[in-house]
Parts: structure tokens; C-alpha cells; sequence
């Protein structure tokens, strides 16, 4: 991707591949299942992004962004440690960030402070999501952020010792999620954006008074299953929408228990635009306090799409059992002093990256333990994806840069790394189960998934089901799969190529999945994981 500057406090002399030496602020900003498509920043034909269009102005707007997963844990958790999912392992089957260095601890070593705002029941203290952050808060529409993350969480965080606390933790959360579910099913829930925005402008403002650096990560969920917009917005994008009259459970659609006609989709996606409108409003509110109090011109601002959202396509509700472009390519918008406001179309970008991004424009190096610093991972260097430029500083303390990026032969690749999806499983056999449904387990709903993508092809490797195939380029939709007698091995040389790459990801993440006869994931799950799970109200 060319650049015409060079990066702010950038170390560029011969020999030179450290990260920049003058710290800058961070905004770091999460919205949680935007789907690119439902952007207008993105083209979209209703205004649902207004905010993002100005913010535009200033900023890269990357049309080939792809995350490394199709859900929150494992992309939150390779934003934070700049690692592939199978190489951090906070995936279903594991679902927590384990041993790992992340971003904040790495930020706080270098001297920043560093805050984590959301309402998303992933990112916490027991998932170790929120590890080197100084200050945290969940937004539980229930359960207060102090309380989940005081000495109940940490009592869960070593294994419950006393069994009177797990008793009185299990029995809270589940009134908690009980009381949660009952809100939201009734259209009662509110928001918890507008008080995470103030509370990201307090942390900002103490932050400044301190004379401190500062790195702000927010997550904000409107956009996600349920969808109860307030009602302004609601009477813009839906109006005369019940949002309790439509389907807001995807599993059972994914199971076949419910059928969603076109003008319910209609209406359900009406109701998920007025969410993402609503976002994009408080996001807005946010930047403009920011631009006010002069704090914008010199802060690095990310904003990101963690996946997308499928209603309907591929037959398919919501972000599991698939990974498909509507739930890895995502929206990315980038502000920095040294990136161009333009609209990038061909350089793809691996959300990971911005890991690199952020320790890049802090002029940090990672802290022990975390993922080097990788020059060519960076979007703020002239030649980012140029991995043959930039041998990494050393290789055994590496674990996302390949021989094969030294050579220069995986510069335009993006790797998707979906691990079984147990949760949703169980749910979705739960709802078929309930309406009488047998579901094969030689089907999508049991399979993982890897993926390799470039902007004009993509082969996804499935473990129960064929392999796919899809010209990009032509085939936006990945409707017309030209894989092979259900493998990859097509004619077409861009797919031949595609599926060489997905080879050499496969071979550095130790070869493709081994067989497990159908057996339960959850019985190699360890107990904690299982109690995290169930803490969430993910699993009974």
C-alpha cells in the first residue's frame, strides 16, 4: 500500500525495524457485528453511518479487512496479542486467553494508562480479555462491572476454592442471566453505549490531568442479537416493527424449528439498521467531544467491525457455522497523522495487525512474552504486507510470521481460523431437539473451519463437510463454488494459488484437524472452561 509520509516518530534508519519512539493516544473502538454491507460509509443506501462518513474524511477506509475468526473471543483475543486463534487457543473449545502478553500489558509497560469499556459478556476478567488493562468495566445490564470484576471474579479466576462461593456465584449469574434474558426478550433492555462513551471521556480526561498516554478500547454491542432499537431509531429504520413479534432467536432458524419469510427479514434488518444507527451516533458524540477538547488531531483512531451478521444467506442467522465474507470482511476505518484519507480497494488487511498498528504509532515494544513487533504488520509503514523487506527481529519469539512471508509468497493472503463451535452447538441441538429435529453431524453446524483469502479468491477448508471454492472477484457472494469434486483442487489459477496458501498456514499451525469420531468437545474441556462457560449462561 503506497504512502507518501512517513509514520509519526518513526525510527527509519538503515537497519531500523523497531516500532516509533514517540508515544500517542490510542482510541480503539469495537462495534461489535456491523456488517460492512450495512454501512453506509460502505455504500449502503440507507444512512445508518453518518458519523463514519465524516470520520471518513479524515481517514483510511480499508475495503479488504478480514477478521481471523467469526466471533468476539477469538478476535478480540488476536487484536490483543496480535496471534492467530489457534496459536492464542481462546477459542470455544478453550474459551479463554491463556499464558498470553497482551496489547494493554505491553502499553503499560511503555508507561500508558489503558482503560476497556463494554457490555460484551466475553470480554472480561475471567476470560483474561481484560488482562493489563488499569481500568475495566463490563456494563452488565444486571450485574455490575465492579462486582464481576472484584474478588468473585478473581475467586473464579483460581477455581472457586471455597464450594460455598461457587454455590452463591453460579446462583447469582443465573438469576442475572435470567433477569437478562427476560429484559431483552421484552424489548426492556437499554443500551449501555451512551455510559460507556462517558465513561471513555472520563477515563480520557483523567488521563490527560495525569499527564499519562492513553489507550481507550471500547466495544460497543447495539448491533448484536437481540435487536430493540430506542425507539427515535426504531421509528427511522422500522417503522411499524414490533421487535418481540420478529424471530430473534437464530438458532432456531439455523435448526430448521422456524421459518423467516422475506418480509420478516425485511423487518429484522430494518431493526439491526436502526442499532447500528444508533452506534454510529454515540460514536459521533464521542469524536466530537474529542475534536472539541483538542485531543483528535494527533490520536490514533481504530474503528472495526469484531464479524458481521448473516439473516438469511447461505440459508444461515447470525455469525456461527460458517465463514463466509458477510462475517469476516469487515468494515475498518483507520485515522492516523500519517495515513492518507482515502478509500483503499486493494491492500487486505488482517485485523491482527493492529496490534502491530497501535505498538507502531506508541513507539512500544511488546512487553515479555507478548508477539514481537512486525514493521510489515504495521499500517502506518510504507511498505506494510511487504514481509520479504522485514526478516522478523527473531524467530523463535515469533509466532505469526511464517518462512513463507519472508519470501514474500503470503503478502496477499488473510487466514480465518474457526475452531467447533460448542457453545452454539449445544444451543442449536437444544432448539432442534425441542422441535423434534434430528441435525447430521456430518453437516457445517459440527465442523471447524480454516480459510484463505485474498481479495479476488478464497478456498475454505471444512472438517465435516467439502471444501469450497469462490472467485471473489466475480462471485461477491460465494454462490457459484468452483472447488473440485468438494476440494479446492479447481483449474482456476487463482484458486490453485489460494489453496497453496491455506496448505502453508495449515502446516505452520501443525496440519489440518485430526479426526475425532464425533465424540463430545466437551468432555475434553477442562472443568474451569466448563464453569466459565456456565457463568456466562452459555451452557446449562
Amino acid at each position: 500500500m503506497a504512502r507518501t509520509r512517513a509514520c509519526m516518530g518513526q525510527t527509519d534508519g538503515p537497519g531500523t525495524d523497531g516500532p516509533g519512539t514517540d508515544p500517542g493516544n490510542v482510541l480503539f473502538v469495537v462495534m461489535d457485528t456491523v456488517r460492512k454491507s450495512h454501512c453506509s460509509v460502505y455504500g449502503y443506501d440507507r444512512p445508518t453511518t453518518p458519523s463514519l462518513e465524516a470520520f471518513a474524511e479524515e481517514a483510511t477506509v480499508f475495503e479488504e479487512a478480514v477478521a481471523p475468526a467469526p466471533w468476539t473471543l477469538p478476535v478480540h483475543a488476536s487484536l490483543f496479542t496480535g496471534l492467530y486463534p489457534t496459536q492464542h487457543g481462546a477459542t470455544q473449545e478453550n474459551p479463554y486467553l491463556e499464558g498470553a502478553t497482551t496489547l494493554a500489558e505491553s502499553l503499560s509497560t511503555a508507561g500508558y494508562r489503558s482503560s476497556c469499556y463494554s457490555s460484551n459478556a466475553w470480554i472480561t476478567p475471567y476470560t483474561n480479555l481484560t488482562d493489563g488493562f488499569d481500568d475495566q468495566d463490563n456494563f452488565f445490564q444486571v450485574m455490575p462491572g465492579e462486582f464481576l470484576s472484584g474478588p468473585l471474579s478473581r475467586a473464579w479466576k483460581t477455581m472457586n476454592d471455597s464450594p460455598a462461593l461457587r454455590r452463591l456465584a453460579d446462583t447469582l449469574v443465573k438469576l442475572g442471566n435470567t433477569a437478562h434474558e427476560y429484559l431483552e426478550s421484552g424489548g426492556g433492555g437499554d443500551s449501555k453505549t451512551p455510559d460507556i462513551v462517558d465513561r471513555t471521556r472520563e477515563f480520557i480526561a483523567d488521563a490527560d490531568e495525569g499527564g499519562d498516554p492513553w489507550f481507550s478500547f471500547i466495544n460497543l454491542m447495539d448491533a448484536h442479537l437481540p435487536y430493540h432499537p430506542p425507539d427515535e431509531y426504531a421509528d427511522e429504520f422500522a417503522p411499524g416493527v414490533d421487535s418481540t413479534d420478529v424471530c430473534q432467536n437464530s438458532k432456531e432458524y439455523n435448526c430448521g424449528a422456524r421459518d423467516i419469510d422475506d418480509e420478516e427479514w425485511t423487518d429484522i434488518e430494518s431493526l439491526y439498521d436502526a442499532e447500528i444507527a444508533y452506534l454510529d451516533h454515540h460514536l459521533g458524540r464521542l469524536f466530537d467531544w474529542l475534536r472539541e477538547t483538542d485531543r483528535w488531531e494527533d490520536t490514533l483512531v481504530v474503528v472495526a467491525s469484531d464479524h458481521g451478521e448473516l439473516h438469511g444467506e447461505h440459508d444461515l442467522y447470525g455469525h456461527e457455522f460458517c465463514i463466509y465474507d458477510p462475517l469476516v470482511n469487515v468494515p475498518l476505518l483507520v485515522k492516523h497523522p500519517d495515513l492518507p484519507a482515502e478509500r483503499e480497494t486493494e491492500t487486505q488487511v488482517e485485523l491482527q495487525d493492529l496490534y502491530h498498528t497501535v505498538l507502531d504509532h506508541a513507539g512500544a515494544d511488546a512487553a515479555t512474552g507478548g508477539e514481537p513487533f512486525d514493521p510489515a504488520r504495521s499500517l502506518v509503514r510504507d511498505d506494510y504486507r511487504s514481509f520479504a523487506d522485514h526478516g522478523p527481529a527473531d524467530r523463535a519469539a515469533t509466532q505469526s510470521r511464517f518462512p513463507a512471508h519472508d519470501d514474500g509468497a503470503l503478502d496477499d493472503y488473510a487466514f480465518v481460523d474457526y475452531h467447533r463451535p460448542v457453545v452454539e452447538l449445544r444451543q442449536l441441538e437444544s432448539k432442534a431437539s425441542a422441535a423434534g429435529i434430528e441435525i447430521s453431524e456430518d453437516s457445517r453446524f459440527y465442523s471447524r473451519m480454516r480459510a484463505a483469502r485474498r481479495p479476488d479468491g478464497k478456498v475454505i477448508r471444512n472438517e465435516r463437510i467439502p471444501d469450497e471454492a469462490y472467485r471473489l472477484d466475480v462471485d461477491p457472494d460465494e454462490l457459484d463454488d468452483i472447488a473440485a469434486d468438494g476440494t479446492a483442487g479447481s483449474d482456476d489459477p487463482v484458486v490453485a494459488d489460494t489453496e497453496t496458501a491455506l496448505g502453508t498456514f495449515e502446516g505452520e499451525l501443525d496440519g489440518e484437524w485430526a479426526g475425532d469420531a464425533g465424540e463430545d468437545v466437551l468432555d475434553d474441556m477442562g472443568e474451569e472452561a466448563k464453569d466459565r462457560l456456565s457463568d456466562l449462561g452459555y451452557i446449562e
